[in-house]
């Protein structure tokens, strides 16, 4: 059973969460993932960087982090997915790309973490690029934005 948690801040009210939900269904399903429990948080700024320093002792922006819970060993899918909602804005105006489409792209980006995709090196950066803009065909990104 696939099981997705969706929390928002408040403050950064306007997201779908059913559609949330939806697309990272599809890529789990398309992973051949039938085991998964997962949560998105989508929070601001401060809130990812405060992780970033944390666990990653980087100071910096970022846009996602994923955190997988249990050993990728597992067919048991369990983990984190922390989004920040800013970061996705600006990054969005500076591809000239819709809001909802980066989201779209966060979601799956966060997704493939998960299940142990890495963006570390040049071949391993498109080969995830790849998938994303595969899924980002499939879904449905243009529901994720409440008006």
């Amino acid at each position: 059973m696939i099981s997705i948690k969706v929390e928002i801040d408040p403050i950064l009210k306007g997201l779908n969460k059913s559609a949330v939900i939806l697309i990272i269904k599809n890529v789990l399903e398309s992973e051949g993932i039938q085991d998964a429990s997962i949560s998105f948080i989508f929070g601001s700024d401060e809130l990812l960087s405060g992780l970033k320093k944390e666990f990653f002792n980087k100071n910096q922006w970022t846009d996602v982090i994923a955190f997988r819970m249990n050993d990728y060993e597992e067919e048991v899918v369990e983990g984190e997915i922390y989004i920040s909602i800013p970061r996705a804005k600006e990054n969005a105006n500076k591809l000239n790309e819709p809001f909802a489409k980066e989201i779209g792209r966060l979601i799956i980006h966060g997704g493939l973490h998960l299940l142990n995709y890495d963006d570390q090196t040049t071949v391993d950066k498109k080969i995830m690029t790849g998938k994303e803009d595969e899924y980002l065909q499939h879904c449905k990104w243009e529901n994720l934005i409440d008006e």
